[in-house]
């Protein structure tokens, strides 16, 4: 099981925001079978076997063992990550261009930073696992709290000259060997984050949406 999955293909990105299938893209973070989800959610085996096609056609979800059970093979499916984070790729054309109208006080260019971000690491990503090379990366969080927006703004000013500094100092892009690397910084208020969703409810929500779709033909994504 991969750490992170970066969705960059829209049928794949669709599947997953379903919320039938996100749910049991959630419960199979640990190994399971068509039939043990069934009787976790109290569906029918074919209404799951239905959901879990199309995660397994995306390769959202793997089958990590198969075991007979008399004349019947079953097959025990887990997720493919750990997480998952959908690229801004398959939107090409409607995505945020940080190139428009940089203004490092805008919300927007900041969500655009951070679109261009996920697409360029996922990229990277790929080409580092397809030759079995570690990709060095750099991050940092934190928390800070400001007395007044004057230091907010001094904050910023301070940060701003430092990082000019050591850009001035280790910019060598004539060197020999030198590679590019992108800087980013943002700041902004902090969020409080919701408290999760239970699994209980999870699979009540599950139930809720199957009952929905009883009487009427759902088309495969």
């Amino acid at each position: 099981m991969q750490e992170l999955m970066v969705i960059n293909d829209p049928r794949a990105a669709e599947a997953s925001l379903d919320p039938r299938r996100a749910a049991l893209l959630a419960a199979l973070k640990e190994p399971s079978s068509a039939s043990r989800l069934a009787e976790h959610f109290d569906l029918s085996r074919q209404k799951i076997n239905y959901y879990l096609k199309s995660l397994e056609e995306y390769g959202l979800i793997t089958v990590v063992e198969e075991r007979r059970k008399g004349n019947m093979t079953e097959r025990v499916m887990q997720a493919s990550a750990a997480s998952y984070v959908i690229s801004t790729e398959p939107l090409r054309g409607l995505a945020p261009d940080p190139g428009d109208a940089p203004d490092r006080f805008s919300a927007r260019w900041m969500i655009a930073l951070a679109a261009r971000l996920i697409e360029d690491l996922s990229t990277l990503m790929r080409g580092a696992q397809a030759t079995g090379q570690k990709l060095a990366t750099v991050a940092l969080d934190g928390e800070v709290s400001f007395a007044s927006l004057a230091d907010r703004a001094a904050f910023t000013e301070e940060l701003s000259v430092g990082i000019a500094t050591l850009l001035a100092k280790y910019d060598r892009p004539h060197a020999p060997h030198a590679r590019k690397h992108r800087l980013m910084f943002a700041l902004h208020p902090s969020v409080t984050r919701p408290v999760p969703e239970s699994s209980a409810s999870a699979d009540s929500y599950l139930q809720m949406l199957d009952s929905t779709q009883e009487g009427h033909h759902e088309q495969d994504i």
